[in-house]
């Protein structure tokens, strides 16, 4: 999980054996793309075996609310993780490697997986209560669960192999594990399940299974469907406009969490403008054209400065070699006569000491006020200094004079400054500026902070728009961002159309089609539009919820579809929506604990997981039979 640690930890044990920091005070702090990854992960790991403990305790305590059998338990729970690890294999097996995006299909899996097997189970419970024989019941759960269950597994499949044609691979990926996943979970539900039941041999029901407290909201839903239904699509309509203020944040940085040493060095590191960490590139023909290139973008507003090879060879040159000439005539010979010698032995720096004090407080005797205070306080440490043992005077001297020798030496070296041209700059500047073949490249910075997004992007788009083959950081992400947004525009409307004309062949009826997608496309909006108000952008981590909202949602919604077109009515009351709202309860836990995860991007992802999941479970229980209303007598399926 952190396979840049090793290399992490020599480059501070250097440090430790150099003693940077009792030498020259330097504070060693890591960036980069290695630490930051394992910095990442290990964020990613902290708290999570609590987390996960609690998600299991909370999981199993939901499960027995909705099925109240500790064996019936133990069939989904052992049916689950046999689906999830058949889906593992052959997911490696299509792509080779998960990468960040294609690893949540085992949370999608999860998801899907328990909603399949508690929709089987809950049903046989209730069948269990009519038909005291356990082959009986599970004969009559398979007839009654048969056509929603597989109509939902399939359209489920579809909505995810949607993702497939996209050009994100990772969301590609995902898309194709997913939908194999989905087939995988039907498949283990409506086999391997009913014969963990037949062998666990759960006892009977001796109670309904439905919610015979839920009759007064049938009623209400039924008595006042239209304003209801106008009611939730007017709330719709009128958010709307929210929907023009949603924000995708690419910069993946926010997605880390600030308080690891890699991302807040990284962070505090980007508040220098001369570092060139979100710079852009602009590569050209030939270092001739670099003058005309940097004055055309310099005059962006979006950019600071601009940087080529000429940067590096100083303006008005002979007048400041004068100067400096001048200066080094004036002390240049005190700084070479210091370093010709060396330094002052232990008993010539104690003698120092004492006559410094001595002047000081001589200076300071007849003297009153701050100054003469400070200085017979410098002249008492500076007597004590010279009175103390000699390591104290080397800590001392580590402290103050080696620094004072650093800038002096570099000082020294300023003074030998001699005249810079292009041709006499160091070979390893050149090669940073100038390739073999002589193309060049101009350097762009952005005008204002580098943290943020706004900035960033608008800073890209300007660059871009006068140089449309500009490289480098925001360029990169902002590119991505756009890629992962189309894809997930481009799947979520390849699936709606495949769901749609698989739902009119098996419905054979439009109006029941959309009866099935309205809901499900206005629990989305709903959901984007509270996006909006919370202040939540979408990132490239809980983008992941939206496939997920997809095939959840329309699994609900097929399930109340089909019951209603068999022609149950008072849905609310029924065991469909026990399993409905429980399964929801379960999955809605596992994403809780994502959001408690002390990861950013992951924390994100839970959130919006959790947020999509509330409103699709609205708007199938609630929203839905109100917009179907009373079943068709002459419609049974």
């Amino acid at each position: 999980m952190e396979p840049g640690r090793a290399s992490s930890d020599a480059i501070r044990k250097a440090a430790t054996d150099l003693d940077l920091a009792g030498k020259y005070q330097a504070r060693v702090r890591l960036t980069g793309s290695i630490p930051m990854g394992d910095d990442e992960f290990a964020s990613v790991k902290e708290g999570a075996l609590v987390n996960g403990i609690g998600t299991v305790v909370v999981v199993l305590v939901i499960l027995w609310l909705a099925l109240k059998s500790g064996r019936i338990i133990l069939a989904v729970f052992i049916n689950l993780v046999i689906g999830l690890a058949i889906t593992a294999a052959l997911g490696l097996m299509m792509v080779g490697a998960l990468n960040m995006i294609s690893v949540a299909f085992a949370v999608l899996f999860v998801g899907l997986g328990v909603d399949f097997g508690i929709q089987f189970s809950v049903k046989y419970r209730a069948e269990r209560h009519d038909v005291p024989g356990l082959p009986d019941a599970l004969s009559n759960t398979a007839r009654e669960i048969a056509v929603p269950l597989t109509l939902a597994a399939v359209a489920v499949a579809c909505g995810f192999l949607s993702f497939l044609p996209t050009a994100y691979r990772g969301v590609s990926e995902l898309g194709e594990i997913a939908g194999a996943g989905m087939l995988i979970a039907y498949l283990t539900s409506i086999t391997i399940l009913p014969a963990l039941l037949t062998v666990l041999n759960p006892p009977g029901e001796p109670e309904e299974v439905g919610y015979r407290a839920l009759a007064p909201v049938d009623e209400f839903l039924s008595r006042h469907r239209i304003a209801v239904v106008a009611g939730t699509i007017g709330v719709a309509v009128v958010g709307a406009p929210l929907l023009y203020f949603l924000t995708f944040d690419f910069d993946p940085v926010h997605l880390r969490s600030p308080d690891v040493e890699s991302v807040s060095t990284l962070l505090d590191v980007q508040k220098d403008p001369t570092i060139g960490f979100q710079s852009i590139n602009i590569v050209i023909p030939s270092i001739s054209q670099a003058p005309e290139v940097a004055e055309r973008v310099r005059k962006l507003p979006e950019v600071a400065r601009v940087m080529t090879l000429d940067s590096f060879v100083p303006q008005d040159q002979k007048k400041k070699l004068e100067a400096i000439k001048d200066m080094d005539e004036q002390i240049g010979f005190l700084l070479r006569e210091q370093t010709a010698r060396g330094g002052p032995t232990d008993a010539e720096n104690v003698a120092a000491l004492n006559a410094s004090a001595d002047q000081l407080n001589a200076a300071a005797a007849k003297a009153k006020g701050p100054g003469a205070d400070a200085a017979k306080r410098l002249a008492d440490n500076l007597s004590r200094l010279a009175k103390a043992d000699k390591t104290v005077r080397d800590k001392a001297q580590e402290a103050f004079v080696v620094p004072l020798q650093v800038g002096l030496g570099m000082l020294h070296g300023f003074l030998s400054a001699a005249e810079v041209s292009r041709a006499n700059l160091p070979q390893g500047i050149q090669r940073q500026w100038i390739s073999a073949d002589g193309k060049s490249r101009v350097e762009v910075f952005p005008n204002g902070d580098a943290n943020n997004t706004e900035v960033l992007r608008q800073f890209a788009i300007a660059v871009l728009a006068v140089y449309p083959q500009a490289v480098g950081g925001p360029v990169s992400i902002l590119e991505a961002g756009r890629t992962v947004v189309s894809a997930f525009v481009h799947a979520g409307l390849y699936a709606l159309i495949s769901i749609a004309i698989l739902l009119w062949i098996v419905l054979k009826r439009f109006t029941d089609m959309l009866l099935t997608l309205v809901p499900l496309v206005l629990a989305g909006v709903v959901t984007l539009e509270i996006c909006v108000l919370i202040g939540m952008p979408l990132n490239f981590a809980n983008i992941i919820s939206l496939p997920l909202l997809l095939g959840v949602g329309v699994a609900f919604k097929i399930y109340y579809i089909t019951a209603w077109r068999a022609g149950q009515a008072n849905l609310l009351q029924s065991p469909l929506t026990r399993a409905v709202i429980w399964s929801a309860l379960t999955t809605a836990t596992a994403f809780g604990s994502l959001w408690l995860s002390q990861h950013p991007g992951t924390s994100s992802m839970g959130k919006l997981l959790a947020l999509s999941l509330v409103c699709t479970l609205a708007a199938a229980v609630l929203f839905q039979p109100a917009l179907m209303g009373a079943p068709r007598d002459t419609d049974k399926c």
